[in-house]
């Protein structure tokens, strides 16, 4: 699983027939502090996310097991819109707020 922030969208206006009315955002994927790493992905939108969002992206198979994904050319869907992350390291310091 890929953690992340949408950064931008994908156009396309022709496309397969099963990817209509689909939206494909690019996401950056971030370190759990928030900092931003230099990969990127595309990946179809499951729950309505939006530019700026912090995001959770499955990809692979794990990515057509959505409602919306089910049996469609799809490597990547964003399946959660992060709302807080709450990570204790060693030391007992949380590091992590995605809200």
């Amino acid at each position: 699983m890929l953690y992340g922030q949408v950064i931008g969208t994908v156009w396309a206006t022709r496309k397969d027939p099963g990817l209509v009315g689909m939206t494909f955002l690019i996401v950056r994927e971030m370190d759990l502090d928030g900092t931003p790493r230099d990969t990127y992905v595309v990946a179809a939108d499951a729950v309505g996310a939006g530019e700026g969002e912090t995001v959770l992206v499955a990809q692979g198979s794990s990515g057509r097991q959505t409602a919306l994904t089910t049996g469609k050319a799809i490597d990547a869907v964003i399946m959660a819109i992060v709302d807080r992350v709450d990570v204790t390291e060693p030391d007992g310091a949380l590091a992590g707020d995605a809200a």
